[in-house]
């Protein structure tokens, strides 16, 4: 939908929100004051881009040309209906100008991903090889993900992506895809191997850059990093879309491969198998792969949308807690109703409010998890979920910055402590 506003000022968007006509758009953004503009970490950009409030949430601003936002914008559109991560578009804003009448660029607005941070923003003083790691696979999958739905990236970088916490690991979204292009019949493997150049090749550059400014852990070699997204990659694609040939008396293998599979959170939706060798072979291949296995499972059985890993990691607490208090044999969506109702909600409400900007809730029950197994372990027993999860607030989650836009503190801001209360019958006792 397009809507022209006063003489020259036109919005393309599915749907125009009202707000977007309150900023200032007769202003070049590198103009833009601290009234309109919200306090996000940036990455880099060969744009100007800013970060603006609008209707309760916070978008991005960027400014290009009218052809290139709207491409940019339909893509963004394309890649969302495929379930790709990456950031939404909101509108292209065409026909700015300034007091003077002259004319301004053309803007792409996209929403702001809640709790997602550039790379630069996931250090405070050095970036340490486990995490630049980490940043490595995620960005790797996100481009594997790309790949099986045959979009050429063509400007492959840390600051092209943004970073979400993901139990332990990061889950990686698209934010350019100004140079993206969708192939119906799929990529070549010289169209893939460039994307994965360009990657190597960013990576190292931006990992240098780093280096340079005394930004990354004396350990980290930026070279070693960059070679981690190819090998990755490359293990990655291998197994989601590799043939497999074995003897046909090891047909369990088929059910290995799915397993798989499963385990790096991709589905099958289909399989070919054909036998060969007069019998004595059989050949699989993997035709069409989704990623988000956990995360669909967990969605269909609890309602609650995660990260993949996650996901992996609520569902292994609601199978062990099924075991646990004798809900194995019970229907597995109504012992999943169960613990939500008597585990997963009562953690997220007990947070203390200000202190839930920190990270989404997910990924704070994932950590309590994590902080109580620690604690069980230095005091040799079995920590209640209540006990640890005061102590994950107090000692941890407190002094964390908050996530969720990221925005500066107020000085001198004081939080007091908040103990959980805990009664005698406490479902967290127990748990």
């Amino acid at each position: 939908m397009s809507d022209s506003f006063g003489d020259s000022l036109s919005i393309t968007a599915a749907t125009v929100d009202p707000a977007l006509l309150d900023l200032p758009w007769s202003i070049p953004l590198e103009q833009w004051t601290a009234e309109h503009i919200a306090a996000l970490p940036k990455g880099i950009s060969r744009h100007v881009v800013r970060f603006a409030n609008l209707s309760g949430y916070v978008v991005a601003v960027k400014e290009t040309s009218t052809d290139l936002a709207q491409r940019e914008y339909d893509m963004l559109r394309t890649l969302q209906r495929m379930d790709v991560p990456c950031v939404e578009p909101v509108a292209v804003i065409s026909g700015r100008l300034d007091e003077n009448g002259a004319e301004l660029a053309t803007v792409l607005v996209t929403r702001h991903l809640r709790f997602s941070l550039p790379y630069r923003a996931l250090f405070s003083q050095t970036l340490r090889p486990d995490t630049a790691t980490r940043l490595a696979d995620a960005l790797a999958l996100l481009l594997v993900r790309l790949h099986v739905i045959g979009f050429f990236w063509g400007d492959v970088s840390l600051s092209n992506t943004l970073f979400r916490r993901d139990a332990g690991a990061f889950a990686a979204y698209l934010v350019d895809a100004e140079t993206g292009k969708l192939y119906s019949g799929g990529l070549s493997k010289g169209q893939r191997e460039n994307d994965l150049e360009v990657a190597r090749v960013n990576i190292a550059g931006e990992l240098m850059d780093l280096a340079a400014g005394g930004h990354v852990d004396e350990d980290l070699d930026p070279l070693v990093t960059s070679e981690r997204i190819v090998s990755q990659y490359r293990m990655l694609w291998n197994e989601l879309m590799g043939r497999e040939t074995f003897a046909s008396s090891e047909r369990w293998r088929i059910n290995e491969r799915v397993d798989r599979l499963n385990a790096l959170g991709f589905d099958i939706e289909e399989l070919s198998i054909r036998t060969g060798a007069g019998g004595n072979e059989v050949v699989i291949q993997p035709k069409v792969v989704d990623a988000g296995h956990h995360t669909r499972r967990l969605l269909r059985l609890t309602g609650l949308d995660a990260e993949e890993n996650q996901a992996r990691r609520l569902l292994n607490d609601l199978d062990q807690w099924s075991h646990a208090f004798g809900r194995a044999d019970m229907d597995e969506e109504m012992a999943a109703h169960e613990w939500v109702a008597g585990v997963f909600e009562p953690v997220v409400r007990s947070i203390p409010r200000d202190l839930r900007g920190k990270l989404e809730p997910a990924e704070v029950f994932h950590q309590v998890l994590e902080h109580r197994w620690f604690m069980s372990q230095r005091q040799n027993r079995d920590v209640p979920l209540a006990e640890a999860l005061n102590s994950y607030v107090d000692e941890i989650l407190r002094h964390r910055r908050d996530e969720a836009a990221l925005l500066e503190p107020l000085t001198g801001s004081i939080t007091t402590p908040v103990r959980v209360s805990q009664g005698p019958d406490d479902w967290r006792t127990t748990v």
